[in-house]
């Protein structure tokens, strides 16, 4: 849906909303004017041959029905696997696609065109997104996806508004609309609410039950039965993890081949050369001397990469956590103390966003094998930056001056002012 200011019905002549009407229609869209209140709203729809002949030209990657990913094919489609409710795109998927449709809308003629809107007049540059040039000028003020109203209806009445098994979730539903992403958080999210069922009625008995003589065994057996269960989670999750990419035809161990549109054919001569190259392969220490090497280097440039993480925020917080815990004392009024503790958490706030940065740019130089290991280095990093910078200081204090209840009261400090900066974030408008 694009949204574009509201004329008078007074105007005259065509403006430059009817010429991209227009040239949508031209590039073989469904185009509805609604006249709103505030704005008039261009709703766009497009059969699925002009869908799949975008993501033709897009060149974009699909999961073919042999479990590799390769360049989509229109004239191919019977080849490549569709979702579970049977449409061959996904919500994302044809997202991609009409952005590209709408943006790829360019002037293609010599010279510049006219455009007008009210009393404003600009010119469409020659090989210019026209919506690009809208956008800039102030007429098109936002371009957002509609959402599928029966599947958004479908999902509220079985998902969000389900009372009668609220820990239930359509899985297959989420990740047909959403993707697979979504969907492997909210199944990850399920199963974890509801192994914490375990640990927290572990937890109640621990804290209302009375064991007598063997109470002093009670807390380190909490502990070990706390680490048990988190192992134990992690691997039923993994289990269930592959089951659900397994169900929805999912194998990363093929998708980090770059596979060209002409290997849609050929597979199996394709698998032969394969096999070949490793045949080729045993037979050349020199080349596996030399995989062996880059791989290793890889493992070793991480394992500095993380290290330099760790040691940057000792080395660099410390100074800073030391001069906290030393105001946090010195200070003898609460009002100052939330004061300090905000003015804390906001400088950490900005030390989490240096780190990141700087772990953006540790990871261009270290040898991952594809995108996927890459993001997942990423998200090891600013795990553990965040979790030391968040966690550190509670480290230092209590080693610092060894006092529980001043340890108690910093930690309901530092979690009332989150909780207020929450709140505030959750209320400011976004631009």
């Amino acid at each position: 849906c694009i949204v574009v200011p509201k004329l008078s019905r007074a105007a005259t002549g065509e403006d430059c909303v009817a010429s991209l009407v227009r040239e949508l229609e031209g590039a073989g869209l469904l185009v509805e004017r609604v006249r709103g209140v505030p704005a008039e709203f261009i709703k766009l729809s497009a059969s699925m041959g002009i869908l799949g002949r975008a993501a033709s030209e897009m060149q974009m990657k699909k999961l073919t029905c042999i479990g590799m990913e390769l360049q989509f094919e229109w004239e191919q489609v019977a080849a490549f696997v569709r979702q579970p409710d049977g449409s061959l795109f996904s919500w994302r998927e044809r997202f991609t696609c009409f952005r590209y449709l709408i943006y790829g809308i360019v002037n293609k003629t010599n010279s510049e065109i006219s455009l007008k809107f009210d009393d404003k007049e600009f010119y469409w540059k020659q090989n210019e997104s026209l919506l690009r040039r809208l956008e800039d000028e102030g007429v098109v003020k936002l371009v957002f996806p509609l959402h599928e109203e029966i599947k958004r209806k479908q999902l509220l009445r079985n998902w969000a508004l389900n009372w009668h098994d609220f820990t239930w979730q359509p899985i297959d539903e989420v990740y047909s609309y959403f993707g697979t992403k979504i969907a492997t958080y909210f199944a990850f999210l399920g199963m974890y609410t509801r192994w914490l069922f375990f640990p927290a009625v572990s937890g109640l008995a621990t804290q209302l039950i009375d064991f007598g003589s063997f109470q002093w065994l009670v807390l380190p057996a909490f502990f070990i039965f706390v680490i048990s269960w988190a192992v134990f989670f992690l691997q039923f999750w993994k289990r269930k993890n592959s089951a659900l990419l397994a169900r929805w035809g999912i194998n990363y161990s093929f998708a980090e081949y770059k596979a060209s549109a002409n290997e849609l054919e050929p597979i199996r001569h394709y698998l032969s050369i394969e096999r070949e190259e490793e045949k080729n392969f045993d037979d050349a220490p020199a080349e596996k001397r030399r995989l062996q090497r880059n791989e290793w280097s890889g493992v070793l440039l991480r394992i500095r990469n993380n290290a330099i993480i760790v040691l940057g925020i000792i080395c660099l917080q410390l100074p800073f956590e030391l001069a906290y815990a030393h105001l946090y004392e010195k200070t003898e009024t609460e009002a100052l103390r939330y004061v300090l503790t905000a003015l804390y958490l906001v400088a950490i706030q900005y030390y989490t966003r240096i780190g990141g940065k700087v772990s953006v740019i540790l990871i261009k130089y270290e040898n991952n094998q594809g995108e996927q290991s890459s993001a997942d280095s990423l998200i090891y990093k600013v795990f553990g930056l965040y979790f030391m910078q968040s966690y550190i200081g509670l480290f230092y204090h209590a080693s610092l001056y060894r006092d529980i209840l001043t340890l108690r009261k910093v930690l309901i400090q530092r979690l009332v002012v989150s909780q207020v900066f929450a709140l505030c974030n959750a209320s400011t408008p976004s631009v």
